[in-house]
C-alpha cells in the first residue's frame, strides 16, 4: 500500500504542527504542508490530492466541516467545539473521526493507525463481503470484535489448522480437509486483514512457496 498523504488545516501555526508532526511519526503516513485557511486548504486538495484531511472548525474564512463535506475525501475534525449540533455535523459531513482539542497527541496517532488498517480492509482488489465491511467499521471505531464477527467458520478452521507452525496452503488443505485452492484463497484473505504473516521459502528447485504462521 502506497504511504498516506496527509493535509492538516488549523489557523494556529503551532497546533498545526503539532499534528503535522504526530503525522509524519508514523509509519506509512506523509504529512504534508499544513493549511491555515479554508482557501489553503482548497489549493492544496487540487495540488497535492491528500488521501486524509484533519480539519479544525473555526477558519479564519470559513467553516472547517463545509471543508470536509466538500472536500470528497476522508477526515477527521479536531476542534474545540463540543456542542451536540457541531459534532452531529461534522459526522454528517462523513467525518470519521471527532477529537476535542487539546487533546495528547498519542490520541492522534493512535486514531491514525487504526484508519491505516481501515484503509487497507477497504482497498481489497476483490469483492467485499459483509464481515470485511463490518470489520473495517469496528476497526475505525476502536470496537473489539469477536472471531464470529469477523471470521467465518472456515477461516476459523484454517487459522487453528495452523496454530503456532509455519504451513503452506497444501498443508493447511491436507491438515482440515479441502482442496489448496479453498485453502489458499482463505489464507489470503486472512493476510489481506493482518490475520496471518506470509513469507517466501525457496525450495530444491528454486521455486519459492508461499508460508503462512498466524498472526499476533
Amino acid at each position: 500500500m502506497t504511504d498516506i498523504r496527509v493535509l492538516v488545516v488549523d489557523d494556529d501555526f503551532r497546533v498545526a504542527g503539532l499534528h503535522r508532526d504526530a503525522v509524519a511519526s508514523r509509519p506509512g503516513f506523509v504529512a504534508l504542508e499544513p493549511a491555515r485557511t479554508v482557501g489553503e486548504a482548497r489549493v492544496a486538495l487540487a495540488v497535492h490530492s491528500p488521501d486524509l484531511l484533519l480539519a479544525d472548525v473555526y477558519l479564519p474564512d470559513g467553516d472547517g466541516v463545509e471543508l470536509v463535506r466538500s472536500a470528497g475525501i476522508d477526515a477527521f475534525v479536531l476542534s474545540a467545539a463540543t456542542d451536540a449540533a457541531t459534532v452531529r455535523r461534522a459526522f454528517t459531513a462523513g467525518a470519521l473521526a471527532y477529537l476535542v482539542k487539546p487533546f495528547d497527541t498519542r490520541v492522534l496517532a493512535e486514531r491514525l493507525d487504526r484508519y491505516a488498517r481501515y484503509r487497507n480492509l477497504l482497498t481489497s482488489p476483490r469483492p467485499l463481503s459483509q464481515d470485511d465491511i463490518d470489520r473495517a467499521a469496528s476497526v475505525m471505531r476502536g470496537e473489539r470484535e469477536g472471531p464470529s464477527l469477523a471470521r467465518s467458520a472456515t477461516e476459523q478452521t484454517v487459522l487453528a489448522a495452523l496454530g503456532a507452525e509455519e504451513a503452506s496452503a497444501s498443508e493447511v488443505a491436507a491438515r482440515i480437509g479441502v482442496s489448496r485452492a479453498t485453502a489458499q484463497r482463505h489464507l489470503t484473505t486472512l493476510a489481506e486483514r493482518g490475520l496471518v504473516q506470509v513469507s517466501l521459502r525457496y525450495g530444491s528447485t528454486g521455486r519459492p512457496e508461499h508460508r503462512f504462521r498466524a498472526g499476533t
